[in-house]
């Protein structure tokens, strides 16, 4: 963005020291997989960011209540429920630059430091970083303080008059969205005026966050011998059936929204008819009363959907039984659903972005989900996703992630630039929606 170097070889240093510290949390290592060391790479963090002036004023695992809410998906209750210390080895680490100032004063940034399962091969060759986490956050995450050690160099007001929260949460990745890593931080105070959320977004500011849904249709019948098929409930026909059928009933059931008909599961055994088996959707939507009309549209189309199959299916030699019982041996469930969406829009902060040369997010290029949606309806903050890279070309959950360093440099001067344009500008603390609350951060 500037041409300068605001990256220096201590910074390289921090983020291959990062690569190499495995952070993928249990729901994506699973019970067998090597132990996330979080705790060792956000002390890392904590130390380079010290030597500049930020001071850690959290660093712990959230309290056991957070997962005690409607709204935490189910796999991170089970896996909570069956290993004591899932929460232990999940901190989250808050650093301030400045005293504790009211929230018109403060700028928040997010970023998460624990990954996706599986590592890549780290390194450097003096253009470019691999490794897991280059682009999908430990990368930003190191540009980030960059950035903000080159703006408080810059302006002296920084870290005076203005403070600056960065947030590395764990709880990122694995389908947690964010329910034990960024939701408690927020809830405790941990946010600001302007909130940035670091994931790849080609430098563009994307002030959206959709959020996701997981439905789950099970059925629990009787299985049979394939001599005597008509005997039993056929699970994989049923499931099969209402597979198809949802796919095409919620096709475009929100315009802004996405329907993933994900994986379907009965049995391997060629010589039965298994009563038995699931199917699951993925749902996205943007705005938080759309998960509810979805959720609704979900239950409507399940029910006509078996109500087809009975039509269908119920003057059938092999078929007769399941279609009879299927309403009663299928069940509606939902392993996730209630979480917001974020929808931001506040000409303030839009223009100070505009200011510090940051383009939009395309109105009609698509969302995606994040931690950020936490911030969705905060009085007095705007929240936007901004980072560097994209999840697709720089291979985010993939073989082969990257990222170059001329990308977190031009993060890093991005950074420096939004910090300085919000340090400078008077009309922060009097604009009608910072007023609206005026409360320190925690």
């Amino acid at each position: 963005m500037t041409g300068r170097t605001l990256l220096r070889p201590a910074d390289h240093d921090l983020l291959l020291r990062l690569l190499r510290t495995p952070t993928a949390g249990p729901l994506e290592a699973g019970p067998e997989g090597e132990p996330a060391r979080l705790w060792e790479a956000q002390r890392a963090y904590a130390r380079a960011a010290g030597e500049f002036g930020m001071r850690a004023v959290h660093h712990a695992p959230p309290s056991a209540g957070c997962l005690d809410r409607p709204d935490v998906p189910a796999g991170v209750r089970r896996a909570a429920a069956v290993d004591p210390g899932f929460l232990d080895a999940q901190p989250s680490l808050v650093l301030r630059l400045g005293p504790a100032l009211p929230v018109a004063s403060t700028v928040m940034c997010n970023v998460h430091l624990d990954t996706v399962a599986g590592q890549e091969p780290v390194g450097f060759d003096g253009h470019r970083f691999t490794g897991r986490g280059a682009v999908d956050a430990k990368g930003p995450a190191v540009a980030l303080l960059a950035g903000v050690r080159a703006a408080a160099a810059a302006e002296p007001s920084l870290g005076r008059d203005t403070a600056v929260l960065v947030q590395a949460v764990a709880g990122e990745e694995g389908g947690a969205m964010g329910t034990y890593g960024t939701r408690p931080l927020i809830e405790a105070g941990y946010h600001g005026r302007l909130n940035l959320f670091c994931e790849p977004t080609g430098l563009r500011y994307l002030p959206r966050s959709t959020a996701s849904m997981t439905a789950r249709i099970t059925v629990d019948g009787q299985d049979a011998i394939d001599d005597r098929p008509d005997a039993g409930h056929n699970a994989t026909v049923l499931l099969g059936f209402l597979a198809q059928h949802l796919a095409a009933a919620l096709d475009g059931a929100l315009p802004d929204g996405r329907v993933c008909v994900a994986g379907l599961h009965t049995g391997h055994r060629h010589n039965r008819v298994h009563g038995s088996g699931q199917l699951l959707l993925n749902l996205s939507y943007a705005r938080t009363a759309d998960g509810t009309a979805l959720e609704h549209a979900v239950a409507e189309a399940l029910d006509a959907g078996l109500r087809a199959f009975a039509e269908r299916f119920r003057r059938t030699r092999e078929f007769a039984r399941t279609a009879a019982d299927a309403p009663r041996v299928t069940r509606l469930t939902w392993d996730k659903r209630g979480l917001p969406g974020l929808a931001d829009a506040d000409p303030w902060a839009e223009a100070l972005l505009a200011e510090a040369g940051v383009r939009r997010w395309p109105a009609d290029e698509p969302a995606f989900t994040c931690d950020a949606l936490w911030m969705a309806d905060r009085p007095g903050a705007f929240t936007a996703i901004l980072g560097p890279g994209s999840l697709d070309t720089h291979h985010a959950h993939a073989r082969g992630e990257f990222i170059d360093l001329a990308d977190l440099e031009d993060f890093a001067a991005t950074v420096s630039a939004v910090l300085t344009a919000f340090a400078r500008d008077p009309a922060r603390s009097t604009d009608h929606r910072a007023a609206q609350q005026q409360g320190s951060p925690a």
